[in-house]
């Protein structure tokens, strides 16, 4: 008997809703009108035994138990390292009707499940690692857009701790705003991606005219953050392009010196997704290359190298390896 053609989806006419397909592709989860949740790669290899993501080498963050979600879908950056498509979902603000966190939590929840699903049936999953990531425990805020653009992530926030969940929040800097008033994440992480503002406008493209000077507030408010809630966790992740920002270790270090975190990332730009559109993979740093740039900033800081993964190219850089970096978890 002949095997039926599959006839393909019409291609929407709306761009939004172009958009939405192509992400539906890429496995993206969706979770009301503007959140959206999506399987990280390392969540299903701990699942499967098979490896860990640093974030759990350094900090303690199970990966089987992450919801790698985001509560909105636009982002004021144009960062030409970016692996999304950067045309789809650039702005300066949400135009969209609002869905309240508490429904974001569940969809992304109830989705995340639906997404694990099928990994039932794989011979390598580790089965009790399975049915607890139906039950996530930490919110990775980090997934595509900027979750600083959406007007209630103070009540998001509140609300994943109020579940007795951890939040771990990624930021481009540019709202200092609503940084200084927000409800403090478990962990905050600042994208960082120039070491001065020449590299930042040809790097982030941002939309906004000021984004220099908004991520220097972000970055200058660091330690009065720190300050008011002792239990702060902050971190500065560089995103390190071979032949672009690998330079200047020193404008790197007094970055570091203005925002006093607990921890930096050094971390490479990977060669995936949409980005590959728009650099070679020659900009892709090897991890010794990662390794021997933090020491040149570790040379004009009082940072040193305390860890660091090579399959994921990054090293982590403290003043000191604190024995409560390693986050405990019931």
């Amino acid at each position: 008997m002949p095997r039926k053609r599959k006839i393909p989806k019409k291609i929407p006419e709306n761009r939004e809703e172009r958009v939405r397909m192509t992400l539906e592709k890429q496995q993206y989860g969706f979770a009301g009108e503007h959140s959206a949740c999506k399987i990280c790669s390392y969540t299903k290899k701990s699942i499967k035994d098979e490896d860990i993501c640093y974030k759990e080498k350094f900090y303690g963050i199970r990966c089987h138990l992450c919801c790698q979600m985001t509560p909105i879908m636009v982002c004021n950056n144009r960062c030409i390292f970016c692996w999304r498509d950067t045309s789809a979902h650039t702005s300066i603000k949400v135009k969209c009707k609002l869905d309240e966190p508490k429904k974001i939590i569940d969809d992304c929840i109830k989705m995340q499940k639906r997404l694990l699903s099928g990994l039932g049936g794989y011979g390598g999953t580790n089965i009790k690692k399975w049915k607890d990531s139906f039950s996530p425990k930490h919110f990775a805020i980090s997934l595509t857009g900027e979750p600083t653009l959406y007007p209630k992530l103070n009540e998001l926030i509140k609300e994943i701790h109020k579940r007795g969940c951890t939040s771990f929040l990624v930021t481009n800097g540019l709202m200092p705003q609503v940084i200084k008033k927000l409800e403090q994440p478990t962990q905050l992480y600042v994208s960082v991606d120039a070491p001065n503002e020449k590299l930042f406008r040809k790097i982030d493209n941002s939309l906004l005219k000021d984004g220099w000077q908004r991520l220097m507030k972000t970055l200058k408010l660091l330690p009065e953050l720190a300050k008011k809630n002792k239990k702060a966790r902050n971190t500065l992740r560089f995103t390190i392009i071979k032949g672009l920002n690998d330079r200047y270790p020193e404008q790197w270090a007094e970055i570091i010196k203005i925002s006093k975190p607990m921890f930096v990332e050094v971390k490479a730009y990977m060669w995936v997704g949409y980005s590959r559109q728009r650099m070679k993979i020659e900009h892709m740093p090897r991890h010794p290359e990662i390794v021997a740039f933090a020491k040149k900033i570790c040379k004009y800081s009082e940072y040193k190298i305390i860890d660091d993964k090579k399959e994921s190219r990054v090293v982590l850089l403290m003043k000191k390896d604190r024995k409560d970096r390693i986050m405990k978890f019931d």
